[in-house]
């Protein structure tokens, strides 16, 4: 096992790291910016470093500063979290080229995950269903113009480098589909320096399915189940849940053997999630996150099981312990993402929190940095907490979730916790009969 463990991140998935070292017997250095400093992940870690100032490109993202940070600590593992460098190939390889080991997949498969057409070359030879679309890069317009003839309009013009919804078009009809094509290739260059674009079949009520895996370097894959992550807006989630509302025991099954079998053979290791469109009874691959993703709380409340403790345990060498049959999916989960944010035009609203109480009770887990007197930054990801629920149904759990909205108390800057009371207590989303295209209407007042 590790002696000391550096997490390469801040904020609550920072604290979340934390937490499973200590439960472990793991020290813990935190690195932060010069606005981090009075942070909670900071203040609770064992060492902590400065790496800069603010800005994320002069601090979370340099990575002299943070390898020179684990290197003056002592540290002998790094933990990337989410966002920021968890996905960067080029850090996993130079965190191992110094002797330290990365907490995470391999450089090898966090860079093939990284190209969505790598990603879903290699999903199609492993058998994993995919979306109808290009075979690989559309190399012009006129190549564009054949694909769409032959799957149909409406489709989706998408950027191979891309994430998050940046270099991503829809185009309705062939003259619609140059305009598409140039956006979605400018807006891709600016965002990812790469103006390579892929094409898939545009569905027009999926939902967003994705599949919790974990594998050891001994080659055992296990799955996690099923979140479902259709409750999104700019395509950016908001809400997520486990199960699925609208997923059966037997279509989690099926799928989880199609992906653990094909994760077997790819070699994967260590954290990973599979994300897909679901549609009329059928999943079709969209991407890999080669990491821990935000919404994994729901998984832990269902499954019962520390996932980034498993990370850990799997970077130091260790197995797994425990075979598919030995992992059992009980009652149903919520999380809502709260951010800083006005509730009804989205501005972001950083500023000092004067007053803060978190919800509490049977079932009700709270992840979050927040504390009175913190000062919530201008210059990160506007996400402040996570409020997740569980409970024996989903009935329950959105009781128990609306009863919890309603304790929890931030005072200072503005909260999305008015617009998850809303979407709680819409008939559309208590039904369980939504897809990803609800809430931008349910938003929007339509």
């Amino acid at each position: 096992m590790f002696n000391k463990i550096l997490i390469a991140n801040r904020g609550e998935i920072a604290l979340r790291i934390q937490r499973a070292c200590r439960e472990l017997g793991i020290p813990t250095v935190a690195v932060h910016s010069t606005a981090d400093a009075e942070a909670m992940h900071v203040r609770l870690a064992d060492e902590s470093v400065c790496i800069g100032p603010p800005a994320a490109r002069d601090s979370y993202l340099k990575i002299p500063a943070i390898l020179s940070a684990a290197t003056i600590t002592g540290a002998d593992a790094i933990h990337p979290g989410y966002g920021f460098l968890s996905e960067n190939a080029d850090f996993a390889e130079m965190v191992e080229a110094h002797g330290l080991t990365f907490i995470g997949p391999s450089a090898a498969h966090i860079r093939m995950m990284g190209d969505k057409i790598a990603a879903k070359t290699a999903m199609a030879t492993l058998g994993v269903p995919l979306v109808p679309g290009s075979p690989g890069e559309l190399t012009d317009l006129d190549e564009a113009m054949e694909v769409a003839a032959q799957i149909g309009y409406p489709v989706l013009i998408k950027a191979a480098a891309g994430g998050g919804g940046r270099g991503m078009k829809v185009a309705t009809s062939a003259e619609g589909l140059e305009e598409a094509w140039r956006v979605a290739r400018a807006e891709a260059k600016a965002a990812f320096g790469n103006d390579a674009v892929y094409m898939e079949k545009y569905l027009d009520r999926p939902r967003h399915i994705e599949m919790q895996v974990m594998a050891d370097s001994h080659g055992n894959v296990v799955h996690f189940g099923e979140r479902d992550c259709s409750l999104q807006r700019r395509h950016q989630k908001l809400l997520e849940e486990a199960g699925s509302p609208a997923i059966t025991p037997e279509q989690r099954d099926a799928l989880g053997e199609v992906v653990t079998a094909g994760l077997s053979k790819l070699g994967y290791r260590n954290a990973g999630t599979l994300e897909f469109l679901y549609q009329d009874g059928h999943f079709a691959f969209i991407e890999m996150n080669t990491r821990l993703q935000v919404e994994h709380p729901v998984t832990e409340m269902v499954c019962g099981v520390d996932l980034v403790r498993e990370q850990i345990r799997i970077a130091a060498g260790q197995k797994l312990g425990y075979t598919q049959k030995d992992i059992t999916f009980t009652g149903h989960a919520i999380e809502c993402r709260i951010t800083a944010e006005d509730p009804e035009t989205f501005a972001a609203s950083p500023g000092r929190v004067t007053a803060y109480h978190a919800p509490g009770g049977l079932g009700v887990r709270v992840d979050s940095a927040l504390y009175a007197g913190y000062a919530v930054p201008p210059y990160y990801d506007s996400m402040i907490a996570k409020l997740i629920v569980h409970a024996p149904t989903r009935a329950e759990a959105i009781a128990r979730m609306r009863r919890s909205l309603a304790e929890f108390v931030v005072v200072g800057v503005k909260t999305t916790l008015p617009l998850h009371q809303k979407i709680l207590a819409d008939k559309t989303f208590q039904s369980g009969d939504y897809t990803i295209h609800w809430l931008e209407r349910f938003v929007a007042g339509k």
